[in-house]
């Protein structure tokens, strides 16, 4: 299994390239399955949710091609698609396998689909999809650990869903449901993050009549078919690859630019790095960071966008571990997401939880040591506070970063740090 040695201390100088989002690829790709027509996408990053997604499809019978001079291209064709199943084995370790439900019962009228996995930090009932697929007409039983679907003959119909919580896989889920579904579909309480809006704009490139995405309120009228957008549809870059690399340089300091990203998709972390006092500069498509000395303690709370993001949480709060002073972080989101609080303790850091609230007092510096990551995000925090860390620090389990980060210790190896893949 491999791990990351990182001999911190170092000061972060150069650029970086950020790659397109995780959370915006997987609906993509999922999406690919409304249509007989090829789909190609362009920044598709480089990460194992998405290969395993790409074997998922593929295990339905769809041909997928990645080339090999421009690994970030991928055509899906799924007009060969015979087995509308996503199995355990292929979907155990990703939660976002559930996205293949909607378009599955919408174009297909039935779905198999295995209670997803993915990591560690907390609770995501599909409930919320369930109750909404059945608003479509759809009959939905949950046995043996697989959701099964059926649509009525006629197909999927088009309802109101109000979900009891903001969704985001919900969210895509339904949009892509709806998308072929008979009549109108009004989404309430809908998530509005960058993801949901780039499945949208693919889905209108495919030709489905949506309005509203980016709000609350989302409203889809169904159409009889969809086809492959003229151009390649790109993905939009990772907000969370970039906040990371934001929180690395605040932690770690030095003077770094990344480019190919969005700044307005990160306003809350940009607005809590600047009260930190990390200098950050915005420009079209870039961001230029830099920071030196102890970071000022910030206190934040996690919540759905725009707000603070629950996947940069651990990230951010390896700064306020090194802070001069105390801060709080207040996690609404997951029940399980403090996990990395002990990892971050054998490193030195002093903090305290209470329920969903840490109390965080920075200490001058950290210790290097052996930590696990227990999940995805967890993962990036702990290499953070392995770039701070005096002497060494061995970071194990990062399969989870693997996960979601595309060639991260390349990246950061490229900006002067002292990081290697070692093999166990």
């Amino acid at each position: 299994m491999d791990k990351l040695l990182i001999r911190g201390g170092r000061a972060l100088e150069g650029s970086v390239r950020i790659s397109g989002a995780k959370n915006a690829a997987l609906p993509d790709l999922c999406a690919a399955l409304l249509t007989t027509e090829p789909v190609t996408l362009t920044n598709v990053p480089r990460l194992q949710d998405v290969a395993t997604t790409l074997r998922l499809l593929e295990n339905m019978g769809a041909r997928t091609e990645r080339s090999a001079a421009q690994p970030e291209v991928v055509t899906i064709d799924a007009s060969t698609v015979t087995s509308p199943e996503a199995p355990y084995d292929l979907v155990k370790t990703m939660r976002a396998s559930v996205l293949v439900l909607g378009p599955l019962l919408a174009r297909f009228g039935e779905a198999t689909v295995s209670l997803p996995g993915g990591c560690a930090i907390g609770s995501r009932p599909i409930d919320q999809h369930i109750r909404g697929f059945q608003a479509m007409g759809a009959q939905i039983t949950v046995e043996h650990g697989y959701v099964i679907a059926k649509a009525p003959p006629s197909g999927l119909r088009g309802a109101r869903i109000t979900t009891d919580m903001i969704t985001v896989t919900g969210t895509e889920n339904f949009l892509m449901g709806a998308a072929l579904a008979r009549g109108e579909t009004v989404l309430e309480n809908a998530a509005q993050e960058p993801e949901v809006v780039d499945l949208a704009e693919l889905l209108i490139a495919m030709g489905a009549k949506i309005e509203g995405h980016g709000t609350s309120r989302i409203r889809i009228e169904g159409v009889e078919r969809l086809h492959a957008p003229r151009v390649p549809h790109r993905i939009i870059p990772d907000r969370i690859e970039t906040g990371t690399f934001l929180c690395a340089v605040g932690a770690a300091g030095g003077r770094v630019r990344l480019e190919g990203t969005r700044a307005d998709h990160l306003d809350a972390v940009i607005d809590k790095l600047r009260e930190a006092g990390v200098t950050v500069e915005t420009g079209d498509g870039v961001i230029d960071v830099a920071a030196s000395g102890r970071p000022k303690p910030v206190s934040f709370r996690t919540s759905e966008y725009p707000a603070f993001p629950t996947d940069m949480q651990a990230q951010f709060m390896v700064l306020d571990c090194i802070a001069d002073g105390a801060s709080r972080v207040s996690e609404t989101i997951f029940e399980n997401r403090f996990m990395h609080v002990n990892e971050l303790a054998r490193l030195g850091a002093r903090i305290e939880v209470d329920g969903h609230t840490a109390v965080i007092q920075g200490v001058p510096r950290l210790s290097g040591a052996a930590v696990m990551a227990t999940d995805l995000r967890a993962s990036a925090s702990l290499v953070i506070a392995g770039l701070v860390a005096d002497g060494e620090t061995l970071v194990d389990r990062i399969y989870h970063l693997d996960r979601g980060y595309d060639r991260m210790e390349e990246k950061l190896r490229a900006v002067g740090a002292d990081i290697e893949r070692v093999r166990a």
